[in-house]
């Protein structure tokens, strides 16, 4: 699957993914491949996907997500815990 993590600040996340958790506003969810398409409010908590077998995770206060196709697509504010310059994958980060 692959996954776009935007902010205002910009782009934060990339890359090919195998399964994501998000905090949805009316409960925390999972994402793995084939999902239905689903448009979802996400609520202050921790993103956390699986890329090739390590766990990332990244601290939000809100936002949205968007499922279609095994395209993931989440536009939400960062919150405390997660600085811009902690995500360490190689496509991530684009300023």
């Amino acid at each position: 699957m692959q996954l776009v993590i935007v902010a205002p600040t910009g782009i934060l996340c990339r890359t090919t993914i195998d399964s994501i958790s998000l905090p949805g506003e009316a409960g925390a969810f999972t994402v793995l491949p084939r999902h239905a398409p689903i448009i979802a409010r996400l609520a202050a908590g921790t993103v956390r996907y699986e890329e090739q077998g390590k766990t990332e995770r990244i601290n939000i206060s809100g936002g949205f997500v968007r499922v279609h196709d095994d395209r993931i697509e989440v536009c939400a504010e960062l919150s405390g815990g997660t600085d811009k310059n902690d995500l360490q994958t190689d496509d991530r980060i684009q300023s």
